[in-house]
């Protein structure tokens, strides 16, 4: 007879255990790095240039310098005698800190001012003069690429034009066959416009140098601690044991908070010049205008098809705009990051993939807006290829994925792009959203609507995508390996404390995290405290993005507990006086094998471990665990919308969305929702609302929050979640796969497809995103396609 703890119960996996980080921050005592005051702290404010591209003939800071108050005017000249007007990126590429010989974008830093007040500082940039050298701007990447365009990237040797790299992935021999046999191409022309993560806290640091340690502590918001550590230090020229990196609560990243950002560099600078704390606090309009984009990406792409449904093979060419410095925060290896990720849950036998990268006078983007490096780009335009396949072969969209997905039993799949599958049952994920939705019963009622002139659509998306980058042997970022790590520390009333290099910015690991201790050792989840964030005590870790958390971070607690576990169990024998071959473990307690009643508890281990251990055993039950993962996860996910579009107006609004998730183990039910609702939620208003684009002059349209749409309870649609279907993931330690992006990866496509279906018939095979009504209007009145690209006009 068992005495096993209810896994639930005690918190565990499985259990809807209620955050208790919202404990604090639903009382406003949550610790943001705004909140960090420090004696005898200045404050810092940036100079940001008005122009997208233009040469800097001088800069003038005399009346800067001459108001009360002020104690540094920082200029990139001043900057580049420290070595510091310049600095790496997260891609091998260098970034300016402070402008020196021209501005690169609108937005870019040019001078900082250190002042007692952020009031007299922000009145200090104003008194700077700069004057400017206007030069011709450029805005897409066919700009860049022309004959005449002007060399963004002249600072650097050897760059003599505005590619930043081609790369290519796939078997093009193969492909070319594929496509010589085939029935039928279907084509596409695709741009997934910038978006911006915003989050609702700026970027903000206090950097504290203190001359007689000449230790420097920095208190940021970041979502990688250790890796900025690492890249100050670089920058800096100091030891990394002499540098701690603090992130403290952090309000929102989406991958906003990975990059090394110019304001933290020139925050560090100044409080070592002037030997006191100096804190940054960025505003709406500098973090819309110049921190890291997402997207941007344009889409050349080709099916080959037979005239029965099955795919042959996949042609793709992919410009990404960069701006003005190749700086995303992705793997080493990968270019284009994993954007060749795209139609793994498909099975195609041929594939190419070619990528080419372009300076220009932007913001410099690609970070990973709620994406594993890329993939949302490549979901997208998966998604709306295979909806226009099925159109232009006149096969039902649901139908023809169910003809293409790999089948359960096909996994592990290779794809054609060298990605290992682990698992997926694809099928019955479709086939509970095509009940869920109603299917068959909305074509019939969309048929009827459309005699009596109302436009409805269904719109289907079915992604894969691969999470927890990476394995040591394919993934790094400055050539330091993705891996992850733990430390947990049991403390003899069985009480623990849990370290980890992960970073949360509204996960909820402070909950998670102690709920796989729970499930690995039976203490209460309740028992369990979770500490990240601070270098100077959190172990290496790479940081938290890219849903890296549970496929790397929280398989590094499984492991750690297992060996705490493994220890227990020899405590547990001594106890028991017993062979350790003799003792067997259920949640929460050891007991002797075909004696259940005779056992010990986790908690009287613990105590053994500091007051009753083996001889030669040494005192204590605390570990570390590092995890390399051996491969991705692969969550699967569909998600079917419908919509009515007004043929007068183009404003279309949402009936109903269906996701059905199968992200594998679910350790909390009820996180997992948030998550897909707020990603639901995101997809929503990338593809509705989210317009933030230039115009020919390189002026940055969207920087505010009159322009820049972010959808509120009142916009937002309903959602019909599903979780009924799960597949282990069978490497993982949990068998946890990951959720924290799906839904706003595999999402847009979903409420395009379902737009653009119900203007099936009208010649119109794509409208670029944002769908905003003008551009359905004008894709109704004219049948033809509706481009987003910029430059836009302003004048209208």
């Amino acid at each position: 007879m068992t005495k096993a703890l209810d896994e639930v119960g005690i918190g565990g996996i499985g259990a809807s255990r209620k955050r208790v980080e919202d404990s604090r921050f639903i009382r406003g005592q949550g610790r943001y790095t705004d909140d960090i005051v420090l004696p005898g702290m200045l404050h810092m404010e940036i100079l940001r240039s008005p122009m997208a591209h233009a040469r800097i003939k001088s800069i003038d800071a005399s009346k800067a310098w001459e108001i009360p108050g002020v104690r540094l005017v920082l200029t990139g000249e001043m900057a580049a005698t420290r070595n510091l007007a310049w600095m790496p990126t997260l891609s091998y590429d260098t970034q300016a800190v402070l402008a020196t010989d021209k501005v690169r974008f609108q937005g870019q830093e040019v001078a900082c001012v250190v002042a007692d007040d952020p009031y007299i500082a922000k009145d200090a940039c104003d008194a700077i003069d700069v004057e400017y050298e206007p030069l011709p701007v450029v805005v897409n990447p066919e700009q860049a690429l022309a004959e005449d365009a002007p060399v963004i990237r002249d600072d650097k040797a050897g760059q003599d034009g505005n590619v930043v790299y081609h790369w290519e992935v796939g078997d093009k021999a193969g492909t070319d066959r594929a496509f010589a046999n085939a029935d039928r191409i279907s084509k596409l022309r695709l741009h997934y416009p910038r978006s911006h993560p915003s989050p609702i806290e700026c970027c903000a640091s206090v950097a504290d140098y203190d001359r007689a340690t000449q230790k420097l502590t920095v208190y940021m918001t970041t979502q990688a601690p250790h890796i900025v550590r690492a890249a100050v230090a670089m920058i800096a020229e100091l030891p990394e044991h002499m540098i701690r990196i603090v992130s403290p609560d952090i309000g929102g990243g989406f991958g906003n908070k990975v990059p090394v950002y110019p304001g933290y560099v020139c925050s560090i600078l100044c409080s070592i010049l002037l030997e006191r704390p100096v804190k940054w606090i960025e505003d709406k309009t500098g973090n819309l205008i110049s921190t890291g984009f997402a997207r941007d990406m344009y889409l050349d792409s080709e099916l080959a098809l037979r005239e029965d449904g099955k795919i042959l093979g996949v042609r793709i060419h992919a410009d990404a705009d960069h701006g003005a410095f190749f700086a995303d925060a992705q793997p080493s290896k990968f270019k284009i990051g994993l954007l060749h990720s795209a139609f793994a849950c498909y099975d195609i036998p041929a594939a190419h993939l070619t990528a080419r990268g372009v300076y220009t006078n932007k913001a410099p983007g690609g970070v990973a807006y709620r994406c594993s490096f890329r993939v949302t780009e490549a979901m997208f335009f998966q998604e709306r290829m295979v909806h226009q396949a099925a159109k232009d072969l006149g096969i039902d969209p649901a139908e023809f994925r169910r003809r293409n997905f790999v089948r359960a039993d096909q996994f592990p799949y290779r794809t054609p792009f060298g990605f290992l599958v682990d698992s997926g049952q694809p099928e019955k994920c479709l086939d509970v959203g095509l009940e869920a939705i109603g299917y068959e019963n909305f074509l019939k009622q969309k048929e009827e609507a459309r005699k009596r002139g109302r436009l409805l659509g269904i719109g289907i998306s079915t992604m894969t995508e691969p999470l927890g980058a990476g394995n040591s042997r394919e993934y790094d970022i400055l050539g330091i390996k993705m891996f992850d790590s733990a430390e947990l520390r049991v403390h003899l009333t069985g009480k623990a404390l849990l370290r980890v290099g992960t970073k949360s910015q509204g996960q909820g690991h402070e909950t998670t995290w102690a709920q796989i201790v729970s499930h690995e050792l039976g203490i209460p989840a309740e028992d369990v405290t979770v500490e990240e964030g601070d270098t100077d005590t959190a172990p290496f870790g790479m940081g938290t993005y890219a849903s890296r958390s549970t496929p790397v971070g929280g398989a590094a607690i499984s492991m750690v507990s297992r060996k705490i576990r493994a220890k227990a169990r020899k405590l547990a024998a001594h106890l028991l006086e017993v062979s350790e071959e003799d003792v067997e473990w259920e949640l929460g307690r050891f007991y002797v094998r075909g004696v259940p009643d005779r056992g010990v508890t986790i908690q009287e281990c613990a105590m053994a471990a500091y007051s009753n251990m083996p001889d030669g055993m040494e005192p204590g039950l605390e570990n570390h665990a590092y995890y390399d993962p051996p491969n991705l996860t692969w969550p699967f996910a569909v998600y079917i919308a419908t919509v009515e579009v007004d043929p007068e107006s183009g404003v279309w609004d949402v009936l109903n969305l269906v996701a059905v998730d199968d992200c594998g183990v679910r350790i909390n039910p009820m996180i997992v929702e948030g998550q897909i609702m707020g990603g639901l939620t995101e997809a929503y208003a990338m593809s509705n609302m989210q317009f933030i684009t230039f115009d020919e002059e390189g002026n940055c349209v969207g920087s505010n929050y009159m322009d820049y749409l972010l959808p509120t309870a009142w916009e937002t649609p309903g959602f019909e979640l599903h979780s009924e279907v799960v597949t282990p993931s069978p490497h993982h330690p949990i068998g946890a796969k990951g959720i924290g992006e799906c839904a706003a990866v595999g999402g847009p496509a979903a409420f395009v497809n379902a737009v653009m279906d119900a203007l099936d018939g009208t010649g119109v095979r794509n409208i670029d995103m944002p769908l905003l009504p003008d551009r359905v209007w004008q894709a109704l009145r004219t049948g033809q396609d509706v481009s987003g690209v910029p430059p836009v006009r302003t004048d209208d």
